[in-house]
C-alpha cells in the first residue's frame, strides 16, 4: 500500500497493544509462544548506539509537541527505550554539533529519532517558516556530528510516483523480484502512464505523486473520480490532464478481512498491517508483529480507512517456547550509575509549573470548602466579616463595566470557584493547567499519576446542572481533595529523586509559601480576630498542630509562628524555603568558581531571614516582603534552569578538562 520513512508511527502502538495483552492475557501470552518484541527495540536501539561516535551516546527522540496527532505514542516509545523526549527549541547548535538544553547546561546529543517530516527539520536551510526544527541541523548532519534515524531524504521511498517502477528497481538494484507485490499504479509524468489513467480516469484512484497537496486533492485524500460531484470531478480531470507529473492513478482494491469480535459475535473487518524493519549492528531486522488497524466500515478500500478504527495486537506464533528477551543489553556488566541525570530545560520547566497548578487548585478547593462552612455557620457580625474576606478571594475579578453586574450567592461564587473553567484561578482551571503541563512530560509520569490527574480534572470540569448547596459544594471540594491528595501520595512515594523530582517539589513549595504569605496577610494581620486566625489555621491545614502545641484558643503570634516561622511544620514558609534551598544545593551548577547562583542566594538570604525573624514582631510589610523574596525566587530559577533562546549557555568546564 505504501511506505513510510520519514517519520513513521505506529511502533509505540503496537508495543503498547502487546503490554495490555500481555497483563490482561497472561497465561494465553505464554502459552502461545508468541515471539517477543523487547529484542527489535533492543537492536534497533543497539543500531543508533552503534552509529554514534561517542561509547555512552545521548538519544533523543524529536518529537513535533504535544500537538502532534501522535504525541502519545512518541512520549510512550521515549519511555520505553530510555530516550530523552525534545523538541526543536530543545536543541541547539554549537560548532556543529547538536545540544540539548539542560538544567546543566548544553549536552551533546548524539543521536535523533526524527518523527518530524525533513521539510521541518532546519529553518535554515528548509522550511523558513518552520518553528518544529532546530536551526543548522543539516550542518550538523553534513559534518558527521549527528546521527539521524531516519535522514532527511528518506522520505523519498514515500513517494507515490516510485510505486510503478518498483519492481524494475528491485530488479537492477537486487537482481529479484519483489517479494510482496504493490498497488498498480501509474505515474502521469509519463506519456503512456498518462494517457492509460486518463482513459480509464473513473475507474481508478487519484492520488499525489509527491510531497503536497496538488490541485483537486486540497484535502490531501486520495480521490475516486467516480464518487465525486461532477464539478470536483472535471476540476480533478482538467488538473491531471494540465499537469501529470503532480499525479498517480492506482488500482482501487480492497482490504482483506481479519475476524473481530463485534457484539457478541465473530465478524470480519477490514484491515490494515503496519511492519517496521530497523538497522542494527547485525543488519537489518524485522520487528516479529506490527500495528494493525480495523475498520468499523465493512467497505472499506486501500484508499483510507477514515473513521471507526480500531487497533489491534500482531502476533508471530513460534512452535515452540520463545526465550524470554527484555531491553537490557546482552552484557553481563553494566556501568552503574546514581546521579541527576541530564534534566532538558524544557521538561524542568514544565515540571516546576506541574507542581506550582497544583498546590493552586489545592488551594482554591481549600477555600471553597471554608467559604462554604463559613456561609452554614455564620452567627455573628464577626464571622459575617470573615466570610466576606474569603469571598473577596474566591470572586472571580472583573473588568469595570458600565453595567452592574448581577450579585452572585454565596453557592453561585463558590459553583464558579469549582468548575467555571473561565476563571483562571477555579478548581477547573487550575486542574486542566496542570493536567496540560504534565502532557508535556509525559513520558516522565506513571500511567496511575495520570490517571488521577485526569479524573481531577474530569471531577472539576463537570459542573452540576443545578446551583448546588453549601453542604453539596463541600462535597465536591472534598471529593477533588482527595484526589489531590492520592496524586501528592504518588508523587511523594513513586517519583525517583532526581531533578525532575526537585523542580516539580520546587513549584510547590515556591506556590505553598506564596499563597501561605498572601493567607497571612489577609487573615493573620495587626487586627485578627479569633475567627480570621481559625479561617487561616484551617487553610493552611494546622488546626491540629495547633491545639496539640498550644492549650489557649487561637492567638496572633502563635498563628503567626505556625504559619510562616515555625521550621517543622509542613506548612509554613519556613519549612518551604528551607526544602527549597536543600533542593538548589542538590542541582547542578553552571560555575566552577564556588559563587553562588542566584535562586540559591536568594534562597539562603530568604531561609536566614526567617530563622531569625520573631512572630511577635512581624508585620504587613515583613510578610509581604518575604512573599516578594519568594517571588523573586521563582523568577530567579526560571531565568536560571530553563535555558531557552539566546539564554542557552553552555556549563564551565574546569581548567585541565577537555
Amino acid at each position: 500500500l505504501g511506505d513510510r520513512a520519514q517519520a513513521p508511527s505506529g511502533a509505540g502502538h503496537a508495543l503498547e497493544n502487546r503490554l495490555v495483552f500481555t497483563r490482561v492475557f497472561a497465561s494465553l501470552y505464554r502459552d502461545l509462544n508468541i515471539n517477543r518484541l523487547a529484542g527489535f527495540f533492543r537492536e534497533f536501539r543497539a543500531g543508533l548506539v552503534g552509529a554514534a561516535s561517542r561509547s555512552e551516546p545521548r538519544i533523543c527522540l524529536l518529537t513535533p509537541g504535544p500537538y502532534s496527532q501522535t504525541y502519545y505514542e512518541q512520549a510512550y516509545l521515549a519511555r520505553y527505550l530510555g530516550f530523552l523526549l525534545v523538541e526543536g527549541g530543545d536543541l541547539v547548535v554549537r560548532d556543529d554539533k547538536v545540544h540539548v538544553r539542560t538544567i546543566a547546561g548544553l549536552k551533546r546529543a548524539d543521536a535523533l529519532l526524527r518523527r518530524i517530516d525533513a521539510e521541518w527539520c532546519d529553518p535554515l536551510e528548509l522550511n523558513a517558516a518552520s518553528q518544529l526544527g532546530v536551526p543548522g541541523l543539516m550542518e550538523s548532519i553534513r559534518a558527521g556530528e549527528v546521527v539521524i534515524a531516519n535522514m532527511p531524504g528518506a522520505g523519498l521511498i514515500e513517494s507515490r510516483a516510485l510505486l510503478g517502477y518498483l519492481s524494475a528497481i528491485a530488479q537492477r538494484l537486487m537482481g529479484e523480484d519483489l517479494i510482496l507485490p504493490h498497488i498498480a499504479t501509474w505515474w502521469c509524468g509519463g506519456p503512456n502512464a498518462h494517457s492509460s489513467v486518463m482513459a480509464n480516469f473513473d475507474n481508478l484512484a487519484i492520488s499525489g505523486a509527491f510531497v503536497g497537496n496538488p490541485p483537486g486533492l486540497e484535502d490531501g485524500k486520495s480521490a475516486l473520480p467516480g464518487e465525486l460531484s461532477s464539478d470536483r470531478r472535471e476540476k480533478l480531470r482538467a488538473a491531471v490532464e494540465r499537469r501529470g507529473v503532480d499525479y498517480v492513478g492506482q488500482e482501487v482494491v480492497r482490504l482483506s478481512t481479519t475476524p473481530a469480535w463485534i457484539d457478541g459475535a465473530i465478524a470480519p473487518r477490514p484491515f490494515t498491517l503496519r511492519v517496521f524493519a530497523a538497522a542494527t549492528p547485525d543488519g537489518w531486522t524485522v520487528m516479529p508483529g506490527g500495528f494493525c488497524r480495523m475498520s468499523d466500515n465493512i467497505d472499506a478500500r486501500a484508499l483510507s480507512m477514515g473513521e471507526g478504527v480500531t487497533s489491534a495486537d500482531v502476533w508471530v506464533i513460534e512452535d515452540k517456547p520463545v526465550e524470554l528477551t527484555t531491553l537490557l543489553p546482552k552484557i553481563d556488566e553494566v556501568r552503574i550509575v546514581r546521579q541527576l541525570g541530564n534534566l532538558p530545560s524544557r521538561a524542568a520547566d514544565n515540571l516546576f509549573w506541574f507542581g506550582r497548578y497544583l498546590e493552586r487548585a489545592e488551594a482554591t478547593l481549600r477555600l471553597v470548602r471554608c467559604y462554604c462552612a463559613r456561609v452554614t455557620d455564620a452567627s455573628s457580625d464577626s464571622s459575617n466579616a470573615a466570610r466576606l474576606r474569603l469571598q473577596a478571594l474566591l470572586e472571580p475579578r472583573r473588568e469595570k463595566d458600565d453595567v452592574e453586574p448581577r450579585r452572585l450567592t454565596p453557592a453561585e461564587i463558590a459553583t464558579a470557584a469549582l468548575h467555571d473553567t473561565s476563571a483562571l484561578s477555579s478548581g477547573a482551571a487550575l486542574a486542566r493547567a496542570a493536567r496540560n503541563a504534565a502532557s508535556i512530560i509525559r513520558e516522565r509520569l506513571s500511567q496511575d499519576i495520570w490517571q488521577i490527574l485526569s479524573e481531577l480534572e474530569q471531577r472539576l470540569a463537570v459542573a452540576p446542572a443545578h446551583t448546588p448547596t453549601e453542604a453539596e459544594l463541600i462535597d465536591r471540594a472534598e471529593g477533588a481533595l482527595h484526589s489531590l491528595s492520592a496524586l501528592s501520595g504518588l508523587i511523594q512515594e513513586n517519583f525517583n529523586r532526581v531533578a525532575g523530582w526537585a523542580f516539580l517539589d520546587i513549584g510547590r513549595r515556591v506556590e505553598r509559601g506564596i499563597a501561605t504569605c498572601a493567607l497571612a496577610r489577609t487573615f493573620a494581620d495587626r487586627d485578627a480576630t479569633a475567627e480570621n486566625l481559625d479561617i487561616l489555621l484551617d487553610l493552611i491545614d494546622s488546626q491540629i498542630s495547633y491545639r496539640s502545641r498550644y492549650l489557649i484558643g487561637v492567638a496572633l503570634a502563635p498563628v503567626r509562628d505556625m504559619a510562616l516561622l515555625d521550621p517543622n511544620n509542613p506548612r509554613s514558609v519556613a519549612f518551604q524555603v528551607a526544602r527549597v534551598s536543600e533542593h538548589l544545593t542538590g542541582l547542578p551548577t553552571l560555575r566552577q568558581d564556588g559563587i553562588l547562583e542566584a535562586p540559591q542566594r536568594i534562597a539562603r538570604m530568604l531561609d536566614a531571614e526567617l530563622s531569625v525573624a520573631e512572630a511577635a514582631r512581624l508585620d504587613g510589610q515583613k510578610i509581604i516582603g518575604f512573599e516578594s523574596s519568594l517571588s523573586s525566587l521563582a523568577i530567579a530559577i526560571e531565568a536560571r534552569y530553563f535555558l531557552q533562546g539566546s539564554n542557552a549557555v553552555r556549563a564551565e568546564t574546569p581548567k585541565g578538562l577537555a
